[in-house]
């Protein structure tokens, strides 16, 4: 889905929760929608940056201006693509603020989104495992680790408010893509269900508006991945073994720029139903089981 036309307010702090401001970086694209948001928590003495996004001067000099004379203690990233962490080094550097969050990750393969290559650059001082928590003046984030769109993503949830702040994990205006062999449908699948169960009362997403019903939105999310499922099943079942067949005719509307994006979530299905036993791969082809 393309973002509508212009203007946004990037590079300018929007209050979005009492406990929570919004930058939007100018970096808008088929994938990032309006851009990338980056999340400064706290209202105090002491701020959370979450996923400071790209290594772009204006937005690191507008993240600067909104945290303005408090304390950046915590620059936190939900994962490692070139949207969501370059700016956590720079930004590190001209606050003395430790870099903390989700592991690094590079992989050889990004699939066909190069805009959201993994940063090869990133580096952690401390990585946090699921439940485990940094905290400032009046805040307290807590990891939920939610592998699937990539193996190292996080969620962060704020408990003094409700907000569960998901990354790329979920997002309000398009679904996240999925791309082997870092992305894992399995484990997408399951830290939906995760997400399903807690009770947070608002996602702020990395892109996109916020998405006030959650558990709303995260059911039909799991139904629409089910739905692919058998789409994928049927195609199989009428003859179109490939990819390569099966794009076109299940995004039937959608971009075509998009397409080979759909084509690796298409694969991280085929790759969880053989590993329930629905498919077989058999020499670039996909056979039902027998």
């Amino acid at each position: 889905m393309d973002a509508p036309a212009e203007p946004y307010p990037y590079a300018l702090a929007e209050q979005v929760d009492p406990l929570v401001r919004r930058v939007l970086a100018h970096n808008p694209s088929a994938f990032t929608y309006t851009g990338t948001q980056s999340y400064i928590v706290g209202s105090g003495a002491e701020v959370a940056v979450i996923d400071p996004g790209p290594d772009e001067a204006e937005h690191i000099e507008a993240l600067l201006a909104a945290i303005g004379d408090a304390r950046l203690v915590a620059i936190c990233c939900t994962h490692t693509h070139r949207d969501h962490s370059p700016a956590a080094a720079p930004l590190a550097a001209r606050t003395g603020a430790p870099i903390i969050g989700c592991a690094p990750l590079t992989m050889d393969d990004d699939g066909p989104r190069a805009d959201a290559a993994f940063d090869a650059s990133y580096r952690a001082d401390r990585v946090l495992a699921d439940g485990e928590t940094v905290a400032g003046d009046g805040w307290t984030l807590v990891a939920v680790a939610t592998p699937g769109h990539t193996s190292n993503h996080i969620c962060l949830a704020l408990p003094e408010s409700g907000v569960l702040f998901t990354g790329d994990h979920v997002m309000g205006w398009s679904t996240s893509v999925v791309s082997p062999p870092d992305g894992d449908m399995t484990d997408y699948m399951a830290s939906l269900q995760k997400l399903h169960d807690r009770e947070d009362r608002i996602y702020f997403p990395a892109h996109g508006p916020a998405i006030e019903k959650p558990r709303q939105l995260v059911r039909g999310m799991i139904g629409h991945r089910r739905s692919r499922e058998k789409q994928i099943l049927k195609q199989i079942g009428e003859g179109h073994t490939r990819i390569a067949q099966m794009v076109p005719r299940m995004y039937k509307g959608v971009d075509e720029r998009l397409w080979p994006a759909a084509g690796r979530s298409v694969l991280a299905h085929l790759i969880d139903l053989d590993r329930r036993g629905f498919v077989t791969p058999v020499g670039g082809e996909w056979l039902l089981a027998a």
